[in-house]
């Protein structure tokens, strides 16, 4: 059995499309690429594929991550292009490597987002990130299926800061971007629980709380939020890392190994015959 790895994205409309929307698409896709997928046994088999750390609906991601079985051989990038081809737009598949190492999802320890927010200025923003990340705690409220929940979405957080507007965009309504890296924890500390954190601490929109809607509104603030990179949080270089390069890295090396047994085999078969 062979297992690939692939990093997909969600772009455009498609950000507003649940996960359960995405497995169905992909799916589709295995199907119609006639990809030879290993099933889980029982009355109700069912192609073996490993989802990991989904992002939450209504937002865009470069860095999402799953993981298929096969029952034959198939080349990574082949199989990528396959799958893209059968892929709404919008779902693209940007990476594929066959899994060399264990526990991909062990890798996904932290997240990198940018959020988006119009009508807001860059000085207001600053100054709602400085006394965000000069709090010890930011406690903020979350509706889950057992009622209101609050919790801290300070500690999760370990950078967060404002990022210059592209040169390209034009004048006219404001609109400050904010980079955040945060911890996956347990309570999840999402994207919108630090945009309610910047409301409790500095009042940036004032008004409502977070509206999940398709529109992302936060008080009086439309944020787009999109996951530009997921992997290993490393703690010398405070970067998020590829999930993906131990298999990469891997790979020659067992390609070495591989020659370098057919190499010492081959006399003794040779001889035998």
């Amino acid at each position: 059995m062979q297992r690939i790895r692939l990093r997909y994205t969600k772009r455009g409309r498609l950000r507003f499309t649940s996960h359960r929307d995405f497995q169905r698409a992909f799916e589709r896709a295995l199907r119609r690429s006639q990809v030879p997928m290993a099933y889980s046994a029982g009355f109700t088999p069912h192609p073996k594929v490993s989802y990991a750390n989904a992002a939450p609906t209504g937002t865009g991601s470069e860095a999402e991550f799953l993981e298929i079985a096969l029952t034959e051989s198939r080349d990574p990038d082949v199989l990528r292009e396959l799958l893209n081809d059968s892929m709404p737009d919008g779902l693209d598949i940007t990476d594929a490597v066959e899994a060399r190492t264990s526990g991909l999802a062990d890798r996904l320890t932290a997240s990198v987002w940018e959020m988006r927010l119009d009508g807001v200025g860059p000085q207001d923003a600053e100054r709602a990130v400085a006394a965000f990340n000069a709090a010890e705690t930011v406690e903020v409220e979350r509706r889950t299926k057992n009622g209101m929940r609050t919790f801290d979405a300070r500690a999760a957080v370990v950078d967060l800061r404002t990022v210059d507007l592209p040169p390209d965009r034009s004048g006219g309504r404001a609109c400050a971007i904010l980079r955040l890296v945060v911890r996956h924890v347990t309570p999840a500390v999402r994207p919108d629980d630090v945009l309610s954190g910047l409301r409790v601490v500095a009042d940036l929109a004032g008004g409502a709380s977070p509206v999940r809607a398709q529109s992302r509104t936060w008080g009086t603030v439309a944020a787009a939020v999109t996951r530009l990179a997921q992997g290993l949080f490393d703690e010398e270089s405070g970067t998020v890392t590829d999930p993906l390069a131990p298999d990469r890295e891997a790979a020659p090396a067992a390609s070495t190994t591989a020659a370098g047994t057919a190499v010492a085999t081959a006399p003794e078969g040779a001889g035998s015959a």
